[in-house]
């Protein structure tokens, strides 16, 4: 593949580094004693996910009904569905469960399991649901220690759902910065979901799922007992936010922007680049940390970060790359028009969701275009 010949921006994939972050991963579940079930709105690739799958995973974790439709037909059968579940979609879940997906659903309240449980009965389908439990207030979820745990529980096994278990979350991983606050997090996270699932056998419910899941907390845990399987996304690529938190270095992300310089505002020492916000998305989500990549980290044609370059401001269909702290008036030299230049993403899932096919490259230098999808 002649990257120098492609049309600028596109999705490059480093298969070596993506390969590498699986293993990662699934070595260190498979230590820890539990079921990895990725979640695949990361890539929502086939060829990505092959890999992992390939590498040990069970099952898959999806954000929308149409990945599940669509892996289903690639052959995954054993899919949780890891948003809460509206009135709308629940005919589209039967119908997935009908043709032999092995589906989970979640909800976190009593009106969507009372919606749940009666769609089953009139439609003779019994969903299997888990709980979704918060335990740090960052998303949704219901508190352990609320009497709406019990009530779901109540009104799914009254009606027609299967409890599967409980399932949780740990959003706020994202905001920590070192390992001793991401070990206790994870903790926490473990801790409660499983005095959750606790609290419904103890009221005579079955609960024979704990699910538990981020990318930051799954590397940081020390122990997972009582958790049957772990939930994680964007480790598959990683970014420049898991950089932050720590949980990788720069030279693990996997997927970056390619991108050509087209022009300079020398006096103030920038340089513009074809990659907007439409090529990166508008995610700042390292935006307040220390160091701050604006919309990515500036690399060189190989992938090497460019120290103190960013990708300061964009537009549409324009990026600017500046010197942080500093005016560059050599930036036209540094970065001359027609430049090829590779950015690394704030957030993997958000600048992937930009693209309709990744160009993978292999260790080798070998590329093929691996399609993704969109939708819901």
């Amino acid at each position: 593949m002649n990257l120098s010949a492609i049309h600028t921006p596109v999705a490059l994939l480093d298969v070596r580094r993506m390969q590498a972050n699986i293993k990662r991963m699934q070595e260190r579940m498979d230590k820890l004693g539990v079921i990895f079930r990725p979640h695949v709105k990361t890539s929502k690739c086939f060829r990505v996910v092959e890999e992992q799958i390939k590498a040990g995973a069970k099952g898959i974790t999806v954000s929308t009904l149409k990945e599940a439709a669509l892996f289903f037909q690639k052959g995954a059968t054993d899919i949780t569905y890891a948003v809460g579940m509206a009135q709308s979609k629940l005919p589209v879940a039967h119908d997935l469960i009908k043709q032999g997906c092995d589906l989970k659903i979640i909800t976190d309240n009593r009106e969507s399991a009372k919606v749940i449980a009666e769609y089953g009965k009139r439609n003779g389908v019994s969903f299997k649901v888990l709980i979704e439990i918060t335990i740090d207030g960052s998303r949704c979820g219901v508190d352990p220690e609320s009497p709406e745990l019990a009530a779901i529980a109540d009104i799914l096994v009254g009606g027609g759902a299967y409890l599967l278990g409980v399932l949780t979350h740990a959003g706020s991983s994202y905001d920590l910065r070192d390992t001793v606050a991401l070990q206790a997090l994870a903790e926490q996270e473990r801790s409660r979901c499983l005095h959750a699932a606790q609290l419904l056998r103890h009221a005579g419910h079955t609960c024979p799922v704990v699910s538990v899941g981020s990318t930051p907390t799954a590397l940081s845990a020390v122990t997972l007992d009582g958790v049957t399987e772990v939930r994680a996304g964007v480790y598959v690529f990683f970014d420049l936010v898991m950089h932050s938190v720590g949980v990788c270095f720069m030279d693990q992300i996997a997927l970056s922007v390619l991108s050509a310089v087209i022009g300079h505002r020398k006096e103030k020492g920038q340089a513009i680049v074809d990659a907007g916000w439409m090529a990166m998305s508008r995610d700042r989500g390292a935006e307040g940390r220390q160091p701050d990549y604006g919309y990515g980290q500036v690399c060189d044609f190989q992938g090497n970060p460019i120290p103190g370059y960013i990708v300061s401001g964009a537009s549409q269909e324009h990026g600017i790359i500046s010197r942080v702290g500093a005016v560059d008036t050599a930036i036209a030299e540094r970065f001359p028009v027609g430049r090829l230049i590779r950015i690394l993403p704030n957030h993997a899932c958000a600048t992937a969701a930009q693209f309709p096919e990744y160009y993978a490259l292999s260790q080798d230098g070998v590329g093929e275009i691996w399609s993704r999808f969109y939708g819901w």
